[in-house]
């Protein structure tokens, strides 16, 4: 079993947001979790609203083996959580 760190998208027809997720690598993108490690809103304009993360849990995650997306991995940088 792969575990990933991605998205999984809420809202309405052009107004997402998104959840930070750690999935099995093979369930469906909206499917069942395993863990909820954060928030992204893209439409939000304030750049400290925009990105929320629970550090604690995304470093336990990432040191069990966790494979970030590319685009979670580029949010993850963004909030100073260094990824290889």
């Amino acid at each position: 079993m792969s575990v990933r760190i991605r998205l999984k998208r809420f809202g309405t027809k052009k107004r997402p947001y998104y959840r930070i997720v750690v999935a099995d690598s093979q369930t469906p993108r909206d499917g069942r979790v395993l863990d909820e490690v954060g928030l992204y809103h893209p439409i939000e304009k304030d750049e400290e609203k925009q990105i929320v993360v629970k550090e604690d849990k995304v470093k336990k995650w990432l040191e069990n083996g966790a494979q970030p997306s590319d685009t979670v991995k580029r949010l993850l940088n963004k909030k100073n959580i260094f990824v290889k």
